[in-house]
């Protein structure tokens, strides 16, 4: 394999749905053609060696997923996750999600300073949080769902305790925005 192959394996670990081509083709900066031979090829190395992951494809979609001779151990582990207790950092990202959103995962990432797929992903299955579209840039938008809500006694996220306070947070903000335009945080700190 080389950088390319890496690079669109790397993409597909990342992210919690599925890519289409066009996308993986934009993020390499190869064509679709390129991405379309690449993946396919690595499509075949995940099949030759038989493991607990492998790259689906249907029609202009890929996505990394767990091997069908898995299916029995992570559906049990899935329902486990399901309907045990929510994780510090679980509970760190709905937060922000719920005092937020919607708001990116770029952002959400940037809060909390760590890639949160995998959480945002177990979020989702619980049906606490849903996207809600996705930036100019590709990242994903999330916000609550109505069963969350539901599920705290409230009807929307302004009745959660302190939401004014938290969700116009300027130190906050001044750490995104700062984000956007880099420099300008520290100069004015």
């Amino acid at each position: 394999m080389d950088a390319l192959h890496y690079t669109i394996e790397s993409l597909l670990f990342v992210e919690s749905k599925q890519l289409t081509l066009k996308r993986i083709a934009k993020v390499c900066g190869v064509s679709e053609q390129e991405a379309e031979t690449a993946v396919r090829e690595l499509q075949e190395e995940y099949d030759r060696r038989s493991g607990g992951i492998t790259i689906v494809r249907e029609g202009y979609h890929v996505q990394m997923m767990t091997a069908p001779s898995q299916a029995e151990t992570v559906r049990a582990y899935v329902e486990d996750q399901q309907t045990g207790e929510l994780t510090r950092p679980s509970l760190e990202t709905l937060t922000i999600i719920a005092y937020r959103g919607p708001v990116a995962k770029s952002e959400i990432e940037l809060i909390r300073g760590i890639n949160c797929s995998l959480i945002l992903r177990n979020l989702m299955i619980r049906g606490l949080i849903e996207e809600d579209g996705e930036t100019d840039a590709g990242s994903p938008i999330y916000r609550v769902t109505l069963d969350f809500l539901r599920f705290l006694g409230v009807n929307k996220t302004s009745d959660l305790p302190e939401y004014a306070a938290l969700n116009k947070n300027i130190h906050l903000q001044e750490l995104l925005d700062s984000q956007k335009n880099p420099g300008n945080f520290f100069d004015n700190a």
